[in-house]
């Protein structure tokens, strides 16, 4: 970054006294909750260290979407937190932007929520819970610094939060928990911990500890300070107040409670929790040893702002990370991050937070986000240096060619702000990337500096539910290839064709993890683009890339090895093999595997190798 631009910028910032929360990613941004206060100039250390970043994951009606809203209510980033509901007169969420979302009152794009809480400057990513968009997902854990794992008081684990946890746990991120709907009946807070010890291997640790459940909840404990906070519910949407906090060994609280049993059992959980509850140590918990947990009710925001505070205390700054470990640099290779884990080698080359150098990388294509000026925005996560309008900055897949980020976008759901001059984005932050030519992509590193780097790629994974995609009509034909186009490029659903059809013409196959996205293609496809398109099955349950390349197919074909299986190209000519079963599946991958290279998943091919395949 030039330096003359640099300290130009840090005295503008200390001219403006008075900001707004929504100013988030900018230096002028460094104002509490409720009112902007003046700051003195930050550090480039200064400016990480306050920087919190969390994603959300869940099974789906866990209350992902409704605690994303609370937090912003506490954060005072918003004013009324509307629950996701498909009928009903309320707000729809904040954080749900497209038609269809808040139509079917589901998430199923992640979204970015930024705003000032506390002195710390916070970027939630509001995942989709639904499984059929577990990439998504998966995407956004690679661009976050901690997981919260969601869970339903009265359902305990589920399938798709298991399945989140592992990825978290690979990409080794600190994992809070948050017990979510104790205003409805729920299992004791016992069991919960005893089934995420005994199904994850992973210590818990109450940092609250809930005082009844259901109609009987009436607050939490802070096992730390011994304080218990009661509360009173408020009208839906709005702030829960704290009618009273007093120590758990205050004489009044059997009177403040007035519930003789629940007055009892709590002072029977203080001298057991002690007894059988290891202590909170931060530093098993960012090694994923130990998760710290919180109970409450997002609905009615019983215990939401404690959270809140607490993770302002206890959560990770933007950290180090790892280069990739399958190609780094065009000197060699260096060993860093694997895709899959973000787990980082002992000799792994890393890039500080705190690095004069600009680094970042793409993690999720939006299209549309503005439906009147056909937008297409690319979210990047800032790894190191400052971020600034006009910034000019290599590509490392497109072997460094230099590119300037002349439009540049902060975002509160379907709210956005432009960066203007006097702005500057930090590390942690995410930022949005005006992307009208498609010159990003999902996995892309961006960077200044002399070297070339590139961070681990996010792998596109094997798709079980596949569909011809017809267009309806000739005079559709631009929509509809400008639309498919777009939402392939946003990873929302994988193309494949007929091998000789790679480059247009034929029926395109969509294929997607679940029918839902199918679904939202479709509905997308319409109200954004204009076109019914029409979707045709194909009976085929499973995937597998063939990277050792079309050659071994086609031996394999001469030796009637691939009999009833389909053969079809992606986007960049590789082969993709369909199984019509998990048996023949199993039969191929038992005895092809290594000789066609067949994986679940795949990693875009550098520019290099996409010319040589041509």
């Amino acid at each position: 970054m030039d330096m003359a631009k640099t300290l130009h910028l840090y005295l503008l910032a200390a001219l403006v006294p008075f900001v707004t929360a929504f100013e988030a990613p900018c230096i002028r941004c460094t104002g509490a909750s409720r009112t902007a206060v003046p700051q003195l100039i930050l550090t480039l250390k200064e400016e990480v260290d306050r920087r919190r970043n969390l994603a959300i994951i869940s099974h789906p009606d866990a209350g992902k979407t409704t605690l994303t809203e609370k937090l912003l209510l506490y954060g005072g980033a918003i004013q009324s937190a509307g629950a996701v509901k498909a009928k009903g007169e309320q707000r729809r969420a904040t954080s749900d932007f497209m038609a269809i979302e808040q139509e079917r009152g589901i998430s199923i794009s992640t979204s970015v929520l930024t705003y000032e809480y506390s002195g710390k400057h916070v970027s939630i990513l509001d995942t989709p819970g639904h499984q059929d968009f577990s990439e998504d997902t998966y995407r956004t854990l690679a661009a976050a610094d901690n997981a919260v794992m969601l869970i339903d008081a009265a359902k305990g684990l589920e399938p798709q939060t298991r399945k989140l946890f592992e990825v978290a746990r690979l990409r080794r991120l600190p994992l809070f928990t948050f017990v979510n709907k104790l205003d409805r009946p729920a299992r004791t807070p016992y069991d919960i911990c005893g089934e995420i010890e005994a199904e994850f291997g992973i210590t818990c640790c109450p940092v609250v500890w809930p005082i009844g459940s259901g109609d009987r909840f009436r607050g939490v404990l802070d096992r730390r300070s011994k304080k218990v906070m009661l509360f009173e519910r408020g009208e839906r949407g709005k702030e829960a107040v704290i009618t009273n906090m007093m120590s758990v060994d205050d004489p009044a609280l059997l009177d403040a409670l007035g519930d003789v049993e629940l007055y009892e059992r709590l002072l029977e959980d203080v001298e057991l929790l002690d007894e059988l509850m290891e202590p909170l140590d931060m530093a098993k918990v960012f090694k994923g040893e130990q998760t710290p947990i919180f109970f409450g009710s997002a609905m009615t925001n019983f215990g939401v702002q404690h959270f809140l505070d607490s993770f302002m205390e206890l959560g990770a700054p933007p950290l180090a990370r790892a280069l990739d470990v399958s190609g780094a640099t065009a000197e060699g290779r260096a060993s860093g991050a694997d895709f899959q884990s973000g787990a980082i080698a002992d000799d792994a080359e890393v890039v500080d937070p705190r690095s004069d150098e600009f680094s970042g990388f793409v993690f999720k294509l939006q299209a549309n986000l503005d439906p009147k000026h056909r937008d297409r925005m690319a979210y990047v996560r800032v790894c190191s240096g400052t971020f600034h309008k006009g910034l000019k900055v290599k590509h490392a897949r497109l072997k460094g060619t230099e590119i300037t980020l002349s439009s540049a976008t902060a975002m509160l759901g379907n709210e956005r702000k432009p960066f203007d001059d006097e702005m500057i984005a930090f590390p942690g932050d995410i930022i949005g990337l005006n992307n009208p030519s498609g010159t990003l992509s999902i996995g892309d590193t961006l960077y200044t500096g002399g070297k070339r780097i590139s961070f681990a790629k996010i792998p596109s994974f094997s798709p079980e539910v596949f569909a011809r995609c017809l267009c309806p009509s000739p005079s559709k034909a631009k929509s509809f290839n400008k639309g498919l186009d777009q939402l392939i490029a946003e990873g929302a659903v994988q193309l494949l064709r007929e091998r000789g059809e790679e480059a247009g013409g034929g029926v395109p196959i969509l294929a997607a993890v679940g029918p839902l996205q199918l679904e939202v293609v479709q509905s997308r496809m319409q109200t954004e683009y204009d076109v019914d398109v029409k979707f045709e099955p194909i009976s085929y349950t499973s995937a597998r890339w063939a990277l050792a390349g079309w050659d071994a197919v086609d031996e394999a074909v001469e030796a009637n090895k691939l009999l009833n299986i389909r053969k079809l190209s992606d986007v960049y000519g590789r082969p993709v093999l369909l199984f019509p079963s998990e048996w023949r599946l199993n039969s191929v991958v038992g005895e092809l595997s290594d000789k066609l290279g067949l994986r679940p998943h795949a990693l875009a091919p550098d520019v290099e190798e996409r010319r040589r395949k041509k």
